[in-house]
């Protein structure tokens, strides 16, 4: 109890106000920031999670965050080209995932696309797994993905990447960090030129990706603090035509250099929190905001709007939030959305919920929690979640978790569009979860393994019709796996790691579900090398057991080939400021797809300058 009263006490003195933030000085490294709804020591968090961090990602050369996620257990992403990967956590379909940047949802209505989200300004990235419905709402039913940005270091810090290769990333940020608060500004631009998806070595497939971010917050006296987070980004990618009468993978995907897509991104919150009570008792009022406008080939765009105002109260059982072995959270959501396409069709929801958090000298943490959500178009859905873990004083920890989950239709699924009808008699699909898991030290605390079972059952899961429509399915689909981690650190100067899954999902017809592999193993290696100035880093990663459905011919279901990929990075600091580093992704040039008829990224080399001031 006394470590995670230590580390909850930083990170609420750092920054109260943001499940985000990582001020100055405090290391959130061993903190679920987006656990509940307030910040969970790592050891104590009874549900599946994984947490990339910054340092990380930059000693890995890994320069994208959907590389960043390729590498976790019991998740799968997949790509059609550059410009669309889709992330799917234990076998949920891609919208059953919630991103969020910063704490606030990505994309708007459905699923939110991943396509050159560049790293230099991220903290962190924290992956939790299992239903996260009771503290997101609604498309956090398979899981959540958290992307943290860098708020800063006390003082003043500048920092910049460029990199060549196949196209070219410039990023800057600059930050200033003080007793009473901070600011934190960053820019990115970066140009993928991309392949031809399609194979036949013609035009290739570009990405440009153009993001702003702007992070601040003030406490102009002891507990009250205000802030603000801010974020735009403009895309424009080049996409090739389909061909549903090809006889061949070969053929489907067509090489054309017409079509192109648009997208704008805003996001962005506004907050304030308040102590009282000595800090046993803090308030924390949120206003946030996410704006999507895409178009194609240059037709009208579709434009998506969600807003919310949520209200959190957290109470110490046992003494201020901040060192409180017991905490209950009181929330309150008003949430609504919009979309263009169908403007006469804004929806509105109300949640209440609770949440317990409990950490008890004999090692046993718990956390349990329900929420409900009062829908203006569709059914009122409950959810609930509990978890526990114990540690043993050998070092073993026994964690396991049970919740559920929904996933609520979405503006095209209830009203139509693309050629596709609307069914506005769609309910929202629904996910019941458990897993158990024990994590074991080995090698006298250098190493950790574990090892976490999960079991997941989706009613009403929605799907197409054969008349181009939309229908809750009867059934249940299942899915149920294994998720392995592990790391050892060797040697002073090599680290290991390895991540596994094996995943078994079904439709409730017993068929197989798409773009949701079998297996999947990661295993890695970084060794520190230059005298300590720099470090080497490769991966090799093997997939096999995916499947996906063949939209030409006959339209059937069909086993993707299995493919293994090993990518490399190094790292030199020439002195305290400048950092050369270089990459090559598919350093074998081997044949990975993940959907049928998009030919995978070749392999592509990189060199860049990282620069600290």
């Amino acid at each position: 109890m006394t470590t995670r009263k230590a580390l909850l006490a930083s990170a609420a003195a750092a920054a109260l106000f943001s499940q985000s933030a990582t001020a100055q000085g405090f290391d959130l490294g061993e903190i679920v920031v987006s656990g509940g709804f307030n910040p969970v020591d790592a050891q104590s968090y009874g549900r599946s999670a994984s947490v990339v961090t910054g340092e990380e990602i930059e000693t890995r050369g890994i320069t994208t965050v959907q590389d960043a996620l390729r590498a976790l257990p019991g998740v799968a992403v997949s790509s059609q080209g550059n410009s669309l990967t889709q992330v799917r956590i234990r076998g949920g379909e891609a919208n059953h995932t919630l991103i969020l940047i910063d704490g606030v949802e990505a994309g708007g209505d459905g699923e939110y696309i991943l396509s050159g989200l560049e790293t230099l300004n991220v903290e962190r990235i924290e992956v939790l797994r299992g239903p996260q419905s009771v503290f997101y709402g609604s498309n956090a039913s398979a899981g959540v993905i958290n992307i943290i940005t860098d708020k800063g270091a006390e003082g003043t810090e500048a920092r910049t990447r460029v990199e060549v290769g196949a196209g070219h990333t410039a990023s800057a940020t600059v930050s200033a960090r003080g007793a009473r608060g901070g600011l934190s500004f960053s820019l990115s631009d970066t140009y993928d030129e991309g392949w031809d998806f399609s194979g036949a070595e013609g035009e290739k497939d570009s990405t440009r990706r153009q993001t702003v971010l702007l992070s601040a917050d003030v406490a102009p006296v002891e507990g009250l603090t205000f802030g603000l987070d801010l974020r735009s980004s403009t895309q424009e990618y080049d996409y090739d035509g389909n061909d549903g009468s090809a006889t061949s993978p070969g053929g489907y995907v067509v090489d054309d250099p017409a079509p192109f897509s648009d997208r704008d991104e805003i996001t962005g919150r506004l907050f304030a929190e308040y102590e009282m009570l000595d800090g046993r008792l803090v308030h924390r009022l949120d206003w946030q905001l996410t704006e999507n406008e895409q178009s194609f080939s240059g037709g009208a765009p579709t434009e998506t709007r969600s807003e919310a105002l949520k209200y959190r109260l957290t109470y110490g059982l046992d003494g201020a939030v901040a060192s409180a072995g017991q905490t209950v959270t009181v929330f309150f959501e008003d949430a609504e959305d919009s979309s263009s396409s169908n403007p006469a069709f804004d929806r509105e929801t109300t949640s209440y919920a609770l949440e317990y958090q409990g950490s008890f000298d004999n090692g046993l943490t718990v956390q349990a929690g329900v929420r409900h959500d009062d829908n203006s178009v569709f059914e009122d859905a409950t959810t609930w979640v509990l978890s526990g873990a114990y540690a043993l004083e050998s070092g073993v920890r026994l964690h396991a978790s049970a919740g559920t989950g929904v996933v609520n239709p979405s503006y095209l699924e209830l009203y139509g569009g693309f050629g596709f009808t609307g069914n506005p008699n769609l309910e929202p699909e629904r996910n019941r979860s458990w897993d158990i898991g024990v994590e074991v030290p080995f090698a006298q605390g250098r190493g950790v393994v574990d090892l976490t079972y999960f079991d997941e059952t989706l009613e009403d899961e929605i799907t197409t019709t054969a008349a181009s429509s939309y229908e809750n399915q009867s059934g249940e689909s299942t899915r149920r796996g294994v998720e392995l981690d592990g790391s050892w650190a060797a040697t002073e100067a090599l680290d290991l790691r390895a991540a596994y899954t094996w995943l078994e999902a079904e439709n409730p017809d017993g068929s197989v579900e798409i773009r949701r592999p079998e297996h999947e193993l990661l295993l890695g290696a970084t060794m520190q090398a230059f005298d300590g100035r720099g470090s080497v880093s490769a991966d090799i990663r093997h997939v096999a057991g995916n499947f996906d459905t063949q939209f030409f011919g006959a339209f059937a279901t069909r086993e993707l080939p299995d493919y293994t990929t090993v990518d490399v990075a190094a790292r030199y600091a020439i002195d305290d400021t400048f950092t050369l580093t270089g990459r090559v992704e598919n350093l074998f040039d081997s044949e990975a797809v993940d959907s049928w008829g998009y030919v995978g990224r070749p392999r592509t080399a990189y060199v860049g300058l990282d620069a600290t001031f």
